[in-house]
């Protein structure tokens, strides 16, 4: 049952812990903005991360692990999806009517949710076609 759990529910949960104040203030009040890693390259140019950086890439990593969860057929699968879809839900009602949601950030963790809930029923329309057997 636990592999049925959405994973993208993660950075669902890291950024409402944000928006709560555990990340610190950041620039003008924007945690998202804190930098959080910079280095200097070969080239003389300097690449660095934010914490909003770090939660987009946090977000395409579970969302690769959901895309590889999407592709089992099995009746779990059903639970799965019905699960990502409410996930995208919370994301998309949090976006809407939560002021410290309208941000860059979380409009691509959403988004990123909608693509899961997108492809996930895709592939599975995909892979249940493949094991229909005809005598």
């Amino acid at each position: 049952m636990l592999a049925s759990l959405p994973l993208l529910i993660v950075p669902f949960i890291i950024y409402n812990l944000g928006l709560a104040g555990f990340f610190g203030s950041g620039i003008n009040g924007d945690p998202w903005a804190s930098e959080i890693l910079s280095i200097g390259m070969m080239s003389g140019g300097v690449f660095s991360m934010t914490l909003g950086d770090l939660m987009v890439v946090i977000g395409l990593i579970f969302f690769f692990i959901e895309i590889l969860k999407s592709t089992r057929t099995s009746n779990a699968s059903v639970i799965d999806h019905l699960l990502s879809t409410f996930v995208f839900v919370a994301f998309l009602v949090e976006f809407l009517l939560v002021k410290g949601a309208a941000h860059s950030v979380f409009f691509t963790l959403m988004i990123i949710t909608l693509i899961d809930v997108l492809a996930g029923f895709s592939v599975s329309i995909r892979a249940a076609g493949r094991d229909v057997n005809l005598n």
